[in-house]
């Protein structure tokens, strides 16, 4: 009797144990956790380095959103708590819009006064970079006549976002170290940053706003940090495998979409058929050269100027695009016409295109159109 009474005692001593030992877990596991929320809502160990982060707000932002923004760009880590405080405490009724400079050890408290700051309130303009601009002003001479395409900077100037001056020193300064700009041909484009600004309709900060408190050098930055985001948002993950499968870089796509942008102008029906044509050159055996017009002259702009964008003296492609190209001429360019066994093409001053399989032919039709005084050509400086 008395070892069974032994047995039955240590039978629940051991089923107490199991429970204190659930219960301690509980207890460390919600200690670790009021820690950590503690923690990120005074700032503490968020961030050494006190780094500032840039952060931008767009209008009309909820809380959660802001909370999850916050998140994203690493200024607190967990964008839930942050909304749950603001909840608490009837925060965020009079939180801004803009650009925010932000302190990564920042309280939740603190990051609050920051985003209610009017300081940071700004305003916006609505600036269109068309698909074949590029970063300089270029003149083509269109049937004897100078037209001048205005650069990415030169419509910036424009709309009172910066100077031209301010946007080429922020442009100068962007790290190239994203997994996007890692592609960048750093030894042998002239202008790193070409065709990797995209062409969109934008919103961007001005500094010309009587209520803004940035400088021109800011919003240049802003505007460059925009235009880069939409380019690795619009080249994908599956844009770059198809690259990698076709045996070429992102670089190289960018550079083959601008040159197909340029040569195609408005017609992005054609586009993958001047694609064709150009991969069809670069493969075939009785093409030296690429030969596209447009990058006769981009070159020609910067000093010193030794043709290595030049197609019909240089093998291959340029060593970087010449323009921003937009997703119509991406895709083309990942894309081209299947069985499209043409070398030549040309178009008329309607902007119809003719496609050729000699030079012979070519020929024909410039002399044809020619005649009919329907003949146009595009020299670019």
């Amino acid at each position: 009797m008395q070892d069974t009474k032994i047995k039955k005692i240590s039978g629940k001593t051991v089923f107490l144990c199991s429970v204190l030992g659930v219960v301690a877990v509980i207890i460390i596991a919600a200690v670790i956790v009021l820690t950590s929320v503690l923690g990120d809502v005074k700032g503490f160990g968020r961030n050494k380095n006190a780094d500032t982060i840039n952060i931008e707000i767009p209008k009309g932002s909820s809380v959660t959103s802001i909370s999850s923004l916050l998140e994203e760009n690493e200024v607190i880590k967990n964008g839930l708590y942050f909304k749950l405080y603001c909840r608490v405490n009837k925060l965020g009724s009079d939180f801004n819009y803009g650009s925010f400079n932000i302190k990564g050890n920042l309280s939740y408290k603190e990051i609050a006064e920051v985003l209610s700051g009017q300081t940071a309130f700004a305003e916006t303009k609505t600036v269109v970079i068309p698909e074949g601009t590029g970063i300089y002003d270029y003149t083509k001479d269109v049937n004897h006549k100078d037209v001048t395409v205005p650069g990415i900077a030169t419509l910036l100037s424009k709309a009172g976002v910066c100077t031209k001056e301010d946007f080429f020193e922020a442009l100068d300064e962007v790290k190239l170290d994203s997994e996007l700009l890692k592609n960048v041909n750093k030894q042998e484009a002239y202008c790193l940053l070409e065709g990797y600004l995209f062409p969109d309709t934008y919103e961007f900060y001005f500094y010309t706003a009587e209520s803004y408190s940035y400088t021109s050098k800011e919003c240049a930055k802003l505007a460059i940090e925009k235009m880069i985001k939409r380019t690795e948002e619009c080249f994908t993950e599956e844009m770059k495998d198809k690259a990698e499968n076709m045996g070429y870089s992102v670089n190289e796509i960018l550079t083959m979409a601008s040159i197909i942008q340029m040569e195609s102008g408005n017609s992005n029906s054609e586009m993958a058929n001047v694609a064709a044509v150009f991969y069809n050159r670069l493969n075939s055996p009785n093409f030296s050269s690429l030969g596209s017009s447009p990058t006769c002259y981009y070159g020609s702009f910067y000093k010193g100027d030794d043709d290595r964008y030049d197609t019909y003296k240089i093998h291959g492609l340029p060593p970087g695009p010449l323009c921003s190209p937009g997703i119509d001429a991406i895709k083309a360019a990942l894309e081209p016409s299947k069985n499209f066994g043409y070398y030549y093409f040309v178009t008329d001053k309607n902007g119809k295109f003719y496609y050729h399989k000699s030079l012979a032919e070519q020929s024909a039709t410039i002399n044809r159109l020619q005649q009919e005084g329907n003949w146009i050509y595009e020299y670019f400086n």
